[in-house]
């Protein structure tokens, strides 16, 4: 069954290392990432927070870069085209040996946060095992697979966070006035009140994330 898995990379150890550690307010987006050979990947990289003059010359110095092109300034945000030479073997192998698709993409500060579709569950295990054989970090926030009966893949939900949400609007806790209350809802679930108020504010923030993508989202929670 195709899975799912949110991770983290570090910055220090994957392309664009200088552009995102020496500017710090810019947000790095991937729109679209397609390896061409086993030695380079273009990128279209949407960046906002920062000025096109300053970061065509940051990302021109920067060792892992090439072919830098700026494709369009709307002043908050930029798009960029070019090619990443250096500190991709994490990437080429999704792409290339376990057949994954990165779904989403983002950096900053010092981290990458990434969405990534694989066909397997064992694609997923032995991208671990190639970073850990190489030194490299591949930090797992969450690991889901991709159920298109639920959908809940498609949102970055835990199970938990799934059938809160699902059974809450079944039993009308969202209707004005509300069917149901928050402790009526609970005894449903067979959870404390505690227990269900985080999970269905954790789902929102899920969903929230995930529709209208914003920030780098953390799914390392259980609820």
């Amino acid at each position: 069954m195709s899975t799912i898995a949110e991770v983290e990379l570090p910055a220090n150890e994957f392309a664009l290392r200088e552009a995102l550690t020496s500017n710090l307010d810019a947000e790095f987006e991937v729109v679209r990432l397609a390896a061409h050979d086993s030695d380079r990947v273009m990128p279209y990289v949407r960046v906002s927070g920062t000025e096109a003059s300053s970061m065509t010359e940051t990302l021109e110095a920067d060792p892992s870069v090439e072919n830098v092109e700026l494709l369009d300034d709307l002043g908050d945000e930029l798009l960029y085209r070019m090619n990443w030479v250096e500190n991709i073997r994490v990437i080429m192998h999704i792409l290339l040996d376990e057949g994954g698709t990165v779904m989403e993409m983002h950096g900053r500060d010092d981290r990458w946060h990434l969405r990534i579709l694989f066909p397997t569950r064992d694609a997923l295990s032995a991208t671990h095992e190639f970073c850990t054989d190489k030194g490299l970090t591949f930090s797992i926030k969450n690991i889901y697979d991709l159920k298109q009966s639920t959908g809940r893949g498609e949102f970055g939900l835990t199970e938990n966070q799934y059938n809160a949400l699902v059974t809450a609007v079944e039993h009308g806790y969202f209707d004005v006035p509300r069917d149901v209350t928050m402790s009526e809802l609970a005894a449903e679930l067979g959870v404390s009140q505690q227990a269900l108020s985080e999970r269905l504010r954790r789902g929102h923030k899920a969903l929230i994330e995930s529709a209208l993508r914003v920030g780098d989202a953390s799914f390392g929670s259980d609820y």
